[in-house]
């Protein structure tokens, strides 16, 4: 999930889904999903050092799609919080200005994601930093199926200040069942997927209950399994350069577990869009007890995983820890639907993912 102030039209926001890694340049989406982004005010309190989501309003918008095709193409409607509906035709690009307080892309578009990902796992695995220079990227070149819907905050919600976003998808029909929902990138493969580190839980798999779990009201069943993961890998990235800059408090918690557990971007529209620096700088400076600078969020051209590195292992106070690669071979535009188009040739996926 992607969540960044519009780079067109100052005051909207950018919410963008991509699912299905590995798709087919001719790839269709579920029509037994919703597609859903959820949004709620984020209350910024540098003097308390947290932010803090308020219970309502919460802003939801659905998207879902039709089995059928017509006239060779997929339809797709978009629920507004206000429930009016916009309906899309997949793979079409929206021109112009209609009036309207909204507009949605969906289709299958270049995957964004800046990561070397087998680095990542090879580190976890070796318990030492392995990345390379220069790194690969894992899924360059491949296919998502992206969902990009562009809002007008002042309309729909009412107000241009801070947010926090979650994305999800859920079954569709009578019984709703969350599939897997994300707020920020890599807390489930990178904090949560480790096992060795964790002595309370080692043979739990934990990240399908966490996937199950409502981003802004966690249940109390697992919520201590969820720490005793945390605890244990934030403490495990933290020592990979031989310096301990987050200590864990005399009860073993880590200063970074309940960040983590508030499982959601925040993001500022009022402010700028901005790229490479505004991810987590909202987090950072909360914790620093400062007002923060930037929109936050995320942008699709976001080096989000070497921030993530740097901040959980040296805390921002040493050199920057760099996978080995920081730029798409094809970055996102600034202009609407932004990712860029879909490799028409993409490579096979893996036999084992």
């Amino acid at each position: 999930m992607y969540a960044f102030p519009s780079p067109e039209r100052p005051g909207w926001l950018v919410l963008v889904m991509n699912t299905l890694p590995f798709a087919p340049v001719d790839g269709r989406f579920s029509d037994g999903l919703v597609y859903r982004f959820r949004l709620r005010l984020a209350d910024i309190d540098p003097a308390g050092r947290r932010v803090v989501t308020l219970e309502s309003p919460e802003w939801v918008f659905d998207c879902v799609f039709d089995a059928g095709f017509l006239d060779g193409a997929q339809q797709g409607r978009l629920t507004r919080p206000d429930g009016e509906e916009t309906a899309f035709v997949v793979g079409d690009v929206p021109t112009g200005d209609d009036g309207s307080a909204v507009r949605v892309f969906a289709g299958p578009r270049w995957d964004p994601f800046i990561m070397d990902a087998p680095a990542g796992l090879r580190t976890i695995a070796e318990q030492r930093l392995s990345f390379t220079d220069p790194g690969s990227i894992f899924l360059d070149g491949k296919n998502v199926l992206a969902l990009v819907v562009e809002l007008d905050c002042a309309a729909l919600l009412g107000r241009t200040g801070p947010v926090a976003v979650v994305a999800e998808t859920r079954t569709r029909g009578t019984l709703s069942v969350r599939i897997e929902r994300v707020g920020r990138p890599e807390v489930k493969n990178l904090l949560l997927g480790p096992k060795q580190f964790d002595q309370v839980n080692r043979d739990l798999e934990i990240r399908d209950l966490y996937n199950m779990e409502d981003a802004f009201h966690l249940g109390t069943s697992y919520v201590g399994a969820y720490r005793a993961r945390l605890n244990a890998n934030l403490a495990f990235w933290d020592g990979l350069d031989g310096i301990v800059q987050w200590p864990l408090d005399p009860s073993g918690a880590h200063p970074l577990t309940e960040l983590v557990l508030a499982d959601y971007l925040v993001v500022d529209p009022s402010q700028p869009y901005a790229e490479h620096g505004s991810f987590l700088e909202i987090e950072r400076a909360v914790l620093s007890g400062t007002a923060p600078r930037t929109c936050g969020g995320r942008a699709l051209n976001d080096d989000v995983i070497d921030a993530l590195y740097t901040f959980w292992i040296n805390a921002g106070s040493g050199p920057p820890v760099s996978d080995g690669v920081d730029a798409a071979s094809r970055p996102a535009s600034t202009v609407f639907p932004y990712l860029a188009a879909p490799n028409p040739d993409p490579p096979a996926p893996p036999e084992h993912l």
